[in-house]
């Protein structure tokens, strides 16, 4: 079926703090062709969405579509066969969540993003950097003190969350070959994290040479430059040397927000993940020692929002799960909105990540043009976030680029 006209259905897509009246929105051959009160064309399905909600279908812009054990280490140990197969029920779980476009920063090639296009996986849109571009001794690299063996230069298996290099010759053909190789942008590691062994949360990585490198072969292809950030200086430097996409930004202070927030940089918290593998990551397999690391930015990521919102950084949905923890994914909502106006919560996975993933207009909206990725809500999640969670429960009806992926009665 290729057409389909929703009636009655109230809209919430973030822009306002309530739904809208009653509307008529019509799908075609899976774009939207009509937004009306009265929608006089006809359609070969009419779906009836009175007492329900209408959403656009929500953006995740930091996911790890390949992390399909808690320790990224033995991610790149499994064969790519297995990954791909575990990564495709990752990616089913979070379209059945009503995500409808990912943002892969670090990890899934193009073969994966093809596999999805040509509909050989039941998966969300996915927009990919590739292989992320880490330091020696950075936050890709998970050899520990005494490894010494040389880290793997080309040929990187589908589970390695990223690549080493280091100079400026070095990141300039990295970020090269990843653009080459399908990235619709470029990830770094930018400052120390909590999944690898030998890269305190303070420290920088990549030098102001290396960052302006990476900065300028990502412009000259037409895109931009995603960093995983954790402090105050790091971010600092990497808006400094031109980074758009802030990943994480848990220490961020209110001068540097505000300074992002001119540069017209726009941040990506992840706080689900630090609650996660704060109560599960250990079951999982994640080592102790990134355990403890954990605390050192989770309590502050509630602050960080404030701060953000008050300097006006914009801030896009993330996750930044790991292997069974994924199903947490849109608890992230509920985390947001402690702190937020709900409709700045939704806003922050349509419109704001829309504009992150130089798509607006496309996905994040119900509007003439956009993809038809739409999903019906039972309830108001600008009145309850939590409908928004346990896993599509409230989720009666889910589209993708026009097609039903989910369907129950909206009895």
């Amino acid at each position: 079926m290729s057409s389909y006209l929703f009636k009655n259905a109230r809209i919430v897509d973030g822009s306002a703090t309530e739904p809208t009246e009653p509307m008529q929105v019509l799908v075609e051959h899976g774009h939207i062709r009509e937004v009306s009160r009265e929608v006089t064309a006809s359609a070969e399905e009419i779906i009836d969405l009175s007492g329900k909600v209408l959403m656009p279908g929500l953006i995740d812009c930091h996911v790890h579509t390949i992390a399909v054990l808690a320790s990224l280490a033995r991610n790149a140990e499994l064969p790519d066969s297995l990954v791909t197969a575990r990564a495709s029920l990752v990616m089913r779980g979070m379209l059945m969540r009503g995500f409808t476009t990912v943002r892969d920063v670090g990890g899934a090639d193009i073969g994966l993003k093809r596999s999805v296009e040509e509909g050989i996986f039941l998966a969300p849109r996915l927009i990919i950097s590739g292989k992320a571009l880490s330091q020696t001794g950075g936050h890709c690299d998970f050899r520990g003190r005494y490894d010494t063996r040389p880290p793997i230069r080309s040929g990187f298996p589908l589970g390695a969350l990223g690549r080493l290099c280091d100079g400026v010759p070095e990141v300039r053909r990295a970020a090269r070959e990843e653009i080459k190789g399908g990235a619709d942008f470029v990830k770094i590691m930018a400052s120390g994290g909590a999944g690898s062994p030998t890269d305190p949360i303070h420290f920088f990585g990549f030098s102001r040479e290396e960052l302006s490198a990476i900065v300028e072969e990502a412009q000259s292809a037409g895109t931009y430059v995603s960093a995983h950030l954790y402090t105050d200086p790091a971010i600092r430097r990497c808006v400094e040397a031109g980074v758009h996409s802030l990943e994480h930004c848990n220490l961020i202070e209110p001068e540097t927000a505000r300074f992002a927030a001119s540069q017209g940089a726009v941040a990506v918290p992840t706080l689900v993940t630090y609650e996660a593998l704060a109560k599960e990551g250990a079951g999982y397999g994640y080592p102790a020692e990134a355990v403890a690391k954990v605390e050192d930015v989770r309590v502050a990521g509630m602050k960080s929002l404030a701060i953000m919102k008050e300097a006006g950084l914009p801030m896009a949905y993330g996750s930044d799960l790991l292997a069974e923890m994924h199903r947490h994914q849109s608890e992230e909502f509920v985390i947001r909105g402690r702190v937020l106006p709900a409709h700045e919560v939704i806003a922050s996975a349509t419109s704001v990540a829309a504009k992150l993933c130089r798509l607006e207009g496309k996905i994040g909206t119900i509007a003439p043009g956009a993809f038809a990725d739409l999903i019906v809500v039972d309830g108001n999640p600008l009145d309850d976030l939590s409908l928004l969670t346990h896993q599509g429960r409230h989720m009666p009806l889910i589209m993708r680029e026009g097609v039903i992926v989910k369907r129950e009665s909206l009895n």
